[in-house]
């Protein structure tokens, strides 16, 4: 007998009612004080032949690095590039870097380089999105994936052999102009947008500093007065992004990943009166063997045939009741007594969404 079944697993976040102050360094960030992206192509060289077989600007760029280099080849000649990759490099430039300081660079393959393992990354610039040169990498790379093949074609992988990292790889050149040491205010932005807390923010910092210090300027954004002196604003920053804060409760949503069968209902979430009923059909198919042996000096051969058995059960489960303002706790202990998984608390809760029943947002990911 051979049954299939298919399990979606479910993971339901209950949040309680109870919410603790945060420090404001911890809601917000400060306007100007960003990282910024560098990206760079380089050669990797080195590789125990797992490099680009077969890439035309790979080959160009090896010629062009032994040109620079003072190496002149013969026209039409083939460089080997089994112990070569042609690699894209990227790295994140934090804010007020200075020139000498190190960052980290990771380094993938953008041919066919089947593993970087063992190789070392030439001296390569890192260009921002200006085009301008901020920082230089070179080293060798640490690789966690791993890629063996055999002769006959078979081969195993694990992780991804085809990208490594640099750790303080690169060196910084150029510093990147922020706004921090400019004007006479700060400004502080919430990671999620609400304008309860941001009127408590300016609130908190008004009775810290006095009033007229912070001025909320809509949901995300509290301007905040600061000292002209370099110093003493480090120092403001510094006592500011320690304040306490209580944050706004959550707006009510529920989030469904439709791939993965997570829902995720938020501590708001309200239902109003309505009476639920959900039930499904479960096919069974059984496979069984049968033999069928021919009759002596037939000269027939004995073959197995399957059989195969269908049989639909239909699971009547009971309606239940959601009361008037019911509670996310309420809400999951009703669904739970039904016993049903995650795509039949989808379709509920669609239809629930669908009555005008359920007083939060539906998204859908």
């Amino acid at each position: 007998m051979q049954r299939s079944t298919i399990y979606l697993l479910s993971f339901l976040f209950l949040f309680t009612s109870t919410v603790y102050a945060e420090r404001i360094k911890d809601l917000t960030s400060i306007y100007g004080v960003r990282s910024n992206q560098l990206v760079g192509y380089g050669l990797v060289v080195g590789l125990d032949g797992s490099g680009d077989q077969s890439a035309p600007f790979t080959e160009q760029s090896m010629k062009n690095m032994l040109r620079q280099l003072g190496i002149s080849l013969p026209p039409g000649t083939k460089m080997p590039l089994k112990n070569v990759a042609a690699v894209s490099l990227s790295a994140e430039l934090p804010p007020f870097a200075k020139p000498g300081q190190k960052i980290d660079v990771t380094v993938s393959s953008i041919a066919n380089a089947k593993s970087l393992r063992g190789g070392t990354l030439l001296m390569s610039p890192l260009k921002g999105a200006d085009r301008k040169v901020y920082a230089l990498a070179q080293g060798n790379l640490i690789v966690g994936g791993l890629g063996i093949s055999a002769d006959d074609g078979s081969k195993i992988t694990i992780n991804i052999p085809s990208v490594g990292r640099i750790p303080d790889g690169a060196t910084v050149e150029r510093m990147v102009a922020n706004p921090f040491a400019q004007g006479d205010f700060i400004t502080l932005n919430l990671h999620q947008a609400d304008f309860t807390t941001a009127h408590r923010l300016a609130d908190i910092i008004n009775e810290t500093f006095g009033k007229g210090t912070a001025q909320e300027m809509d949901a995300i954004s509290v301007r905040v007065r600061a000292p002209l002196k370099v110093s003493q604003r480090v120092s403001f920053v510094s006592v500011l992004e320690n304040l306490q804060v209580l944050p706004a409760e959550a707006p009510a949503k529920v989030i469904v990943n439709s791939r993965t069968g997570t829902v995720v209902i938020g501590q708001n979430v309200r239902v109003s009166p309505a009476a639920v009923s959900h039930g499904n059909l479960i096919v069974t198919i059984t496979n069984t063997p049968q033999v069928s042996q021919p009759d002596a000096l037939s000269e027939g051969e004995t073959v197995v045939t399957p059989q195969s058995d269908i049989a639909v059960e239909k699971e009547d489960n009971k309606m239940f009741l959601f009361n008037p303002g019911v509670s996310l706790d309420e809400i999951v202990k009703s669904i739970n007594k039904v016993g049903v998984g995650p795509g039949d608390l989808v379709a509920i809760l669609e239809a629930l969404k669908s009555v005008g029943a359920l007083k939060a947002e539906l998204i859908v990911i």
